[in-house]
């Protein structure tokens, strides 16, 4: 599939199930990350791949966080089986660095753009994808246990595997009438 017939057809896959990328399938997704635009090449990402028992620690770190905020049974019980909605996830942490020319916000949106990039990626070699945030990126708990500093922001999870559903293969073009101006 052509760059932009990707880029006009992208949608998320909330539904997954194995196979998840391989090692190289993965390790094309994280250097696809890599190219996102980065002013001051600071490379102000980091990225934690979680896979196998990586997803059942990451499932007690949810729990574990559901717990401490005293969030409920019900929270709690869906705190532990989130992760396990796909076989490979992988949290991208903006790491956040003082610099007089490059702001904390672009910053952030460079590791945001980290996330689209790699949902690319895994779905121009046939996986699907699905970037989730949410109040965990917030949360004190999931942060610590994933390894963030005081400044650190969670731009969100991105769930990868094998699509369960079938998507329709185009998307119909967008109205784009209220979202753009010709100044």
């Amino acid at each position: 599939m052509d760059a932009l017939t990707l880029l006009l057809n992208r949608r998320s896959a909330s539904r997954l199930t194995t196979p998840a990328p391989d090692s190289k399938a993965l390790d094309t997704i994280l250097q696809a990350g890599m190219r996102a635009p980065d002013h001051g090449a600071l490379k102000p990402w980091h990225f934690v791949v979680m896979q196998n028992e990586g997803i059942e620690r990451f499932s007690q770190l949810l729990h574990k966080a559901a717990v401490v905020n005293k969030l409920g049974a019900d929270v709690e019980e869906k705190a532990k089986n989130a992760p396990f909605r796909a076989p490979l996830i992988i949290a991208v942490i903006a790491k956040v660095k003082s610099h007089p020319k490059v702001p904390e916000w672009e910053q952030v949106v460079a590791a945001g753009c980290c996330v689209q990039a790699m949902q690319m990626a895994a779905l121009a070699q046939g996986f699907g994808g699905i970037w989730r945030s949410g109040s965990w990126t917030h949360d004190a708990v999931v942060r610590k246990g994933l390894g963030c500093g005081e400044h650190d922001q969670i731009v969100g999870f991105l769930y990868l595997g094998t699509p369960t559903l079938k998507a329709p293969a185009t998307v119909s073009p967008a109205d784009l009438t209220d979202f753009v101006t010709y100044f």
